[in-house]
């Protein structure tokens, strides 16, 4: 049975991104958009992990926390919000939170979120340890290896991969990959990012066909996911 995921968020754009992406990696998830009919749907029961936005029509999503974690220790609470400042991440933490993420944010990275949540809980296994060889970068010989096997890449590739592989988990746009992989003089274009991350998907599937730490953020870029 697929996990639930309570999505308690006013915004209906966002609950709808939310709800679709969720659906597609698997999940159940159920939206509400106040405080109240949150508390109430947990009293039901069935909830996996919940996604509560801070600033609800009705009772803050901190008071709404609170009021959880006063009835169940135990239930994974990730705050989805507007607000970045520390103070209101510290806050989060202190009254309970498992996890934070600010607006704007990436679906895919809250669902690869969740699912960690949901290991700790003990609601999804771990991942098979038998997965792809892990990715190597040493910049002394301008090389990439994955495994024993060492990745024969054109220099923009390698140029490509190594940005994103210095920074793990963070979406660059087009733009970003642009100035930093063919400088700002180029007169090349986003299709010259997503015609390299083409081939470099190629090239690592041919090692073997797990391979896949490139990932696409629909609107907003790529990332590099270990």
């Amino acid at each position: 049975m697929n996990p639930v995921i309570l999505i308690v968020e006013d915004e209906p754009a966002i609950a709808d991104t939310l709800t679709w992406t969720l659906t597609s990696e698997g999940f159940a998830p159920c939206h509400v958009s106040t405080g109240g009919a949150a508390l109430a749907r947990i009293e039901q029961g069935g909830v996996a992990v919940v996604v509560l936005d801070v600033g609800l029509p009705d009772l803050s999503g901190f008071e709404v926390c609170r009021r959880i974690r006063a009835k169940d220790a135990a239930l994974p609470v990730m705050f989805l919000t507007a607000r970045s400042e520390e103070i209101d991440r510290v806050l989060g933490f202190e009254i309970g939170a498992d996890d934070y993420v600010a607006k704007p944010f990436s679906p895919r990275e809250v669902a690869a979120r969740l699912r960690v949540m949901l290991r700790r809980a003990g609601v999804l296994a771990a991942p098979a340890l038998q997965a792809a060889p892990l990715l190597a970068l040493d910049e002394a010989a301008a090389q990439v290896r994955a495994g024993s096997h060492s990745l024969a890449l054109t220099r923009y590739e390698y140029l490509l991969l190594r940005h994103l592989m210095q920074q793990p988990n963070r979406v660059f746009s087009r733009e970003q990959l642009l100035d930093a992989v063919w400088g700002q003089d180029s007169d090349s274009t986003d299709r010259t990012v997503d015609a390299h991350i083409k081939t470099l998907r190629a090239k690592l599937r041919a090692v073997s066909a797990e391979l896949d730490p490139i990932q696409t953020h629909r609107g907003l870029g790529y990332s590099f996911a270990p």
